[in-house]
Formats: C-alpha cells, sequence, structure tokens
C-alpha cells in the first residue's frame, strides 16, 4: 500500500503538468496529498517542514542564478547577438543543420561548467531564431534543447563539471574523469541517436507542411539583418561565461579557503557570524559571477542596441525567471517529501536485492532519479543509502569502481526527465511551450539516455574497457 501510496502521487503529478496545470499548485497538493494518506496528522508538519522548507533552501541558492541566467538570456536577444550567430552558423554549416548547431551550443556551455538552466536562458534566443528562420515547427525545440543540455554534457562526457558527474566521487574515491572510455562511448551513442530522433522528427513534421508557428508566450524579437553585430562579439559573449565561471570555480576555494566567516565585528548590526563551507557554495557564486561578466560584456559590446531596451526587457526577463524558479522550487519540495515517504524507502530497499553489480546500481539509481525527478537527488539518494554494498559487489565481482561511477552518473540523468522533473518544467517555461505541444522529442531523448547506460554496461561486459 505504501508504494502505491508514492507511484500515485507521481503520477497524479506527471498527469497534471502534462495536462498544462501549474506544478506551483499541484506539486504541494500530490505531497500532501500522500502524506495525508500515510499519516493525517503530519500534514501541516511536513508541509511547513520539509516541502516549504526544501522549497525556500532552493529558493536561496538558485534564485539568484535563474535571474542572472534570463537576464544574460534577454540582453544576448536584444543586442542581436542572436541572430548574428545563428546567421554565421547557417553560412558555414547550412540550414539544414538546426539541431546540430542548438546542440553543439548546448554543449559547449555544459561541458564549460555552465549550468543547465543557464544554458536554456542563454541559447533559447539563437535556437528559436534558428528555428524561425528554417519555419521548423517550434514546437520540436526543446528535444534539441534537452539533448545538448541534460544529456551526455551532464552525466557522460569524462571531466564534466555538472554535479551529476561529481556526486559519485564522494562515494567511489574516484575523479571526475572516471571509466574515460566508457564515457566517451556512451556520449557519441546518445548523440548519434539523439540526433538522428531529431531529424527523423522534424522531417516527419514538416512533410504535412507546418512551419514555426504562430507564438507569443516569451517569443524572442526579431534583429533586422542588415544591422547585426560581428559573430565573433557573440561568441565571445558565451565564452566570457564559460571562462570566468571556470576561473571562478578554480580560485574562490582558494581566496576564501575551507570556511568563509562575516563576523560581528566587520558588521555590528548583523545578529550572529555568518558562516558557512565554502565547497557548498563556490559553485553557485561562480556561475553568477560568470554571468554578470557576461552581462556587463553584452552591455558594453552591444551598448547602442540595449541601452533603450534594457529597463523594460530585463524586467519580463526577471518576471519569466522568477516564474520558472518557482515552478522548479515546488517540484524539488515534492521530491523531498515523497523521499521521506515509507513506500519510498520500500522502493529503495527493493531494489538492492538486484543481482548484477552495475544493473542493479543502475535500475536503483534511475528509478529514484525518475521518482524525485531529480537526478542529482536520486543519485544522492541513491548512494548513501546504497554506496557501500555497491562498492562491495563490485569489489567482489572485480568491477572497477571507476566503471561504477560512470554507470550510476549516467543512470542519473535518464528517467529523472519525466514530466515532473524541475529542468523540463524550467526548459517549457523558458520556451513558451507546453508538455502536451513538445514533451514527446523530450521523451525520446530520455528514452535513448537510459539505453545509453545498459549500452555502457554491456560494452564493459564484452570488451573490458574503462
Amino acid at each position: 500500500m505504501s508504494v502505491l501510496i508514492v507511484l500515485a502521487a507521481l503520477v497524479f503529478l506527471m498527469v497534471m503538468a502534462y495536462r498544462g496545470y501549474s506544478v506551483i499548485l499541484v506539486a504541494p497538493v500530490a505531497a500532501l496529498g500522500a502524506v495525508l494518506l500515510v499519516d493525517p496528522s503530519s500534514v501541516a508538519p511536513v508541509f511547513s517542514g520539509v516541502f516549504m522548507e526544501k522549497m525556500a533552501t532552493f529558493l536561496k541558492l538558485y534564485l539568484p542564478v535563474f535571474l542572472l541566467g534570463a537576464v544574460f538570456g534577454k540582453l544576448i536577444e536584444i543586442s542581436g547577438f542572436s541572430a548574428t550567430i545563428v546567421a554565421a552558423a547557417v553560412r558555414h554549416f547550412g540550414q539544414s543543420k538546426a539541431n546540430l548547431i542548438i546542440v553543439a551550443a548546448c554543449a559547449l556551455m555544459t561541458y564549460g561548467g555552465v549550468s543547465i538552466f543557464v544554458v536554456v536562458f542563454a541559447v533559447y534566443p539563437f535556437a528559436a531564431e534558428l528555428y524561425r528562420q528554417n519555419n521548423i515547427p517550434k514546437r520540436l525545440m526543446p528535444g534539441a534543447l534537452a539533448l545538448g543540455s541534460f544529456s551526455f554534457t551532464m552525466d557522460a562526457l569524462p571531466g564534466t563539471p555538472q554535479i551529476q558527474n561529481i556526486i559519485p566521487t564522494n562515494f567511489f574515491n574516484t575523479t571526475s574523469w572516471a571509466a574515460p572510455i566508457l564515457g566517451i562511448s556512451g556520449s557519441v551513442f546518445i548523440l548519434l541517436a539523439g540526433l538522428t530522433y531529431l531529424e527523423l522528427r522534424r522531417k516527419s513534421v514538416m512533410r504535412t507542411g507546418e512551419g514555426y508557428g504562430d507564438f507569443a508566450l516569451n517569443e524572442p524579437e526579431r534583429s533586422e539583418s542588415s544591422h547585426l553585430p560581428n559573430p565573433v562579439l557573440a561568441v565571445v559573449a558565451l565564452a566570457v561565461v564559460g571562462v570566468v565561471n571556470y576561473l571562478l570555480t578554480t580560485y574562490i576555494p582558494v581566496w576564501f579557503g575551507g570556511d568563509y566567516s562575516v563576523s560581528q565585528g566587520i558588521f555590528p548590526g548583523i545578529s550572529a557570524s555568518v558562516t558557512g563551507k565554502t565547497s557548498s557554495t563556490a559553485a553557485i557564486w561562480a556561475v553568477q559571477g560568470a554571468l554578470i561578466c557576461g552581462i556587463v560584456f553584452v552591455v558594453v559590446a552591444a551598448f547602442k542596441q540595449v541601452r533603450e531596451r534594457f529597463a523594460a526587457n530585463t524586467k519580463q526577463a526577471v518576471t519569466g525567471a522568477s516564474f520558472a524558479a518557482l515552478n522548479t522550487a515546488s517540484e524539488y519540495g515534492f521530491g523531498s517529501v515523497i523521499a521521506i515517504l515509507p513506500g519510498f524507502l520500500v522502493v529503495g530497499s527493493a531494489l538492492q536485492y538486484l543481482p548484477d553489480p552495475l544493473i542493479k546500481a543502475a535500475v536503483a539509481v534511475g528509478t529514484l532519479a525518475g521518482i524525485t525527478g531529480s537526478a542529482s537527488g536520486g543519485l544522492s539518494i541513491a548512494l548513501a543509502t546504497m554506496g557501500s554494498n555497491l562498492v562491495m559487489v563490485a569489489n567482489a565481482a572485480g568491477i572497477p569502481l571507476e566503471v561504477m561511477h560512470r554507470v550510476v552518473s549516467m543512470a542519473s540523468g535518464g528517467m529523472d526527465t519525466l514530466p515532473h522533473n524541475g529542468a523540463i518544467i524550467t526548459l517549457l517555461a523558458v520556451t513558451g511551450l507546453t508538455h502536451k505541444q513538445s514533451y514527446r522529442e523530450i521523451f525520446g531523448i530520455t528514452i535513448i539516455k537510459t539505453l545509453a547506460v545498459f549500452f555502457v554496461i554491456a560494452l564493459y561486459y564484452t570488451t573490458g574497457l574503462v
């Protein structure tokens, strides 16, 4: 019965999100409905102490990233940088390579360490302009953005700085470069299969005569082709974000040390000293600093284009970012409530009895990531409860922990992208589309990403490559 409660809450949230209902309202209803069925007296305490606490924590950490990312993306749009980089890409690669161009842009930023949420804001103006110029149905665009941002550069490609590739290092004593051959092989599988799928969908839909479509919600402005800036400036704007993010990620721990502290001796008005672990906030500070530098660069480089429209357009960007952040935070609160339910623990325990170590790790992490709607959340929960057991069975079977690292990392980014996933909700909110319009292509990438995990496992067992 406890497992059915978890599944019912999950299905309810996915169905309602797919039908277009606001996750900000539906997520707490789904989570607290599950709590009600377990223990009615716990509804109010869980709402305040778990759901709202986790929702507030998410906003505390990531709202500035959402806001700065949206402002950066909007400036990229109104400066004409999005239109000029699309025009340059079309000249060099041809109009038929729209999906490849979008995936490459997303992948470069994601692998450079830029948050996947920021990548969506930054690349969307490019993608919309590219799809519009080629009259490709806009509803197919989220699939390309998902392939570039949420797949191989998130957790498969060795060395990626995304959190899904970092979490396993703490449990297996590995590095982010674990199992490079398997990681590269899995990345190639995802990229080729994903691009093939997206192209098949594009050709199938366009054969019906469907064009870009008439959209009003969050649609980027068009720039006059005769007044476009130098495309080099647009590329530099993206490079600034990636390079500064890398530099700050490297040097913030050096500047602050292991801990930071702001004392009452400097600011006597605070009630207590502000302290914390640098490691828990360094990555977020780095992204924020990088985006600020990117914003300043665009404003300076395209001052004439942005000065008159800066106030109105940044206000629009902040409104959209706030909505996207609340959507994602509400879903994060839902996942946190589901994780404390008895049925969730039953599911986690049952998954430990699968016989093969790598299959067990992949299925366990993928299932928990799917239930929570979070790759990092499902991965953290799975490794916290099963990490020592996975190390033991891997050692007993002679499986290098590097292989286990790559498998669990890739598995976390498979079934996490179900309709209630926060990144998917943000992606659709930013592009102004709905689950009903665009989730089919996203789910196709989800299936490919999940299959890639088992492709990597099969490759290891047949060749022994690491």
